[in-house]
C-alpha cells in the first residue's frame, strides 16, 4: 500500500533536501575558499600532461585553397571532354575536405567520388592499380567506404599520402582517373 504524503509534508521534505544541497554546495565552496594553498595544490596536479617530442608526430595536410584548386582542374579537365562528373578531395584520414558536383553528373557520382578518393588515400596508390588486386584479396571490396574502380588518386607530400582526389561520373575509370590526375598534376 502506498503511502501519500501531504502537501505540508511535501513542502516541508522539498525544503529539508534543497537546504541539505545547499549547504553541501556552499559548504564546499567555503571549505576551498579557506583552504588556498590546497586549491591551488590540486589546480597543479589537475593540469593536463605535456608529451614529450619522441611521443608525437607532425603531418602535413592539403589546404582548403589546394583542395579547391585540385578539385577545379579536375573538373575543368571533365568539362573539356564533355563529361559531367562529381569530384571529391579527402583529407588523410579520409575526410571530406571538399565534393564539387559538375553540372548534369549523376547521383550516384557524389558517393562514388568521395570512395574513391577514400580508397586512393587510403593505399596510397590509384584505384585502377588497386582495382588489379581484388583478384588475390576479393575480401578487400568488403572494407566500408572504399571503391575499387578507376578514378580515384593519392596526394602525396614527400611519399606520404596527405590527401586523395576522386572523380566519378564518366562512362570510364580510365576517364575518371585522367581527371583526378589533371587536379593532382595542379599541386605540384
Amino acid at each position: 500500500m502506498k503511502k501519500t504524503l501531504s502537501r505540508r509534508a511535501r513542502v516541508a521534505t522539498g525544503g529539508a533536501v534543497l537546504a541539505a544541497v545547499a549547504a553541501g554546495t556552499f559548504g564546499t565552496v567555503a571549505a576551498n575558499a579557506s583552504a588556498p594553498e590546497a586549491a591551488q595544490d590540486s589546480a597543479v596536479s589537475a593540469a593536463p600532461a605535456a608529451a614529450g617530442k619522441r611521443d608525437t608526430t607532425t603531418s602535413t595536410h592539403l589546404t582548403i585553397d589546394a583542395a579547391t584548386k585540385a578539385a577545379q582542374a579536375a573538373l575543368k579537365a571533365a568539362e573539356k571532354e564533355g563529361q559531367r562528373v562529381t569530384v571529391a578531395v579527402v583529407d588523410r584520414n579520409g575526410n571530406t575536405i571538399l565534393t564539387l558536383r559538375g553540372d548534369g553528373a549523376g547521383p550516384q557520382s557524389y558517393e562514388s567520388a568521395e570512395r574513391k578518393a577514400y580508397t586512393a588515400v587510403s593505399w596510397n596508390a590509384p584505384t585502377s592499380e588497386l582495382e588489379g588486386r581484388l583478384e588475390n584479396a576479393p575480401n578487400l571490396k568488403d572494407i566500408p567506404g572504399t571503391l575499387f574502380l578507376g578514378g580515384g588518386v593519392p596526394v602525396t607530400a614527400g611519399k606520404a599520402p596527405i590527401a586523395g582526389i576522386g572523380v566519378a561520373g564518366a562512362p570510364s575509370g580510365t576517364l575518371d582517373e585522367k581527371f583526378a590526375q589533371a587536379g593532382a598534376a595542379t599541386l605540384n
